[in-house]
């Protein structure tokens, strides 16, 4: 069975139209993501490519990488309970800070270098108004090099919040549980630092001494695009 195959396979009976079963049910499609490759998903020439990137043999290489700097996203499979796809990054370039309402999300670092950095909202209790500036923790701020594992975040921890720099050109395996849904009230809403103080130091406390910020909605600049592009791996047997 193809790699792919067996991903999508465990996804069927592990996740739900509201989320993971269970968290041994998140556990085993975590196992079987941590062991897909790019090749296993036709981006083996990608891969090679981008692992010479800063060698002085990498000018020969970037012929493979589109010229355009539009991110890529390749679907692979989506349902009522979750999506499967992967995202392609030119080197710089940047998916902006962006939620998962309610959502379970695992992410595998395919093959390239990026900079996440994620959050979670301190006050989970209180109703969310995307309007209001929200203060955050950060939860993650550093680099990851494939091969590495995958990252798990859940609905109100794990870094829900997160943000991807391309450090080389890069992909990024995603799957989503449940999937973005307007009729489900899943936006995918994007959001920017703004400057406030915490002149009493309530929130340093609540906190625990980590990393916390103020995060604001806003719109992207219409230069931020991300392209669909063709999925070039094995076909699922559904």
């Amino acid at each position: 069975m193809d790699a792919i195959q067996k991903l999508y396979e465990v996804c069927k009976v592990s996740l739900s139209e509201k989320g993971p079963l269970s968290s041994e049910a998140i556990a085993k499609v975590h196992a079987v993501l941590d062991k897909i490759t790019a090749s296993d998903v036709g981006l083996q020439c990608e891969s090679q490519a981008a692992r010479v990137w800063q060698s002085p043999k990498a000018l020969s290489r970037k012929r493979v990488f589109p010229s355009s700097p539009a991110i890529r996203y390749r679907h692979i499979y989506e349902c009522k309970s979750f999506s499967v796809g992967i995202f392609c990054m030119p080197a710089s370039s940047i998916i902006p800070l962006h939620n998962h309402p309610g959502m379970t999300v695992l992410s595998k670092v395919l093959y390239g270098r990026v900079h996440v950095k994620s959050y979670d909202w301190i006050d989970k209790a209180e109703p969310l108004n995307l309007l209001k500036v929200r203060p955050a923790k950060v939860v993650r701020d550093g680099e990851m090099s494939a091969p590495c594992g995958a990252m798990v975040l859940h609905p109100e921890e794990g870094g829900n919040i997160h943000a991807f720099k391309a450090i080389t050109p890069c992909a990024i395996l995603d799957i989503l549980t449940p999937p973005y849904s307007s009729e489900g009230g899943r936006h995918c809403s994007y959001f920017r630092r703004c400057p406030k103080s915490d002149p009493s130091g309530i929130l340093l406390n609540r906190t625990k001494g980590s990393e916390f910020v103020w995060l604001e909605e806003y719109q992207p600049r219409d230069s931020f695009v991300i392209r669909r592009d063709l999925y070039t791996g094995p076909a699922l047997k559904l």
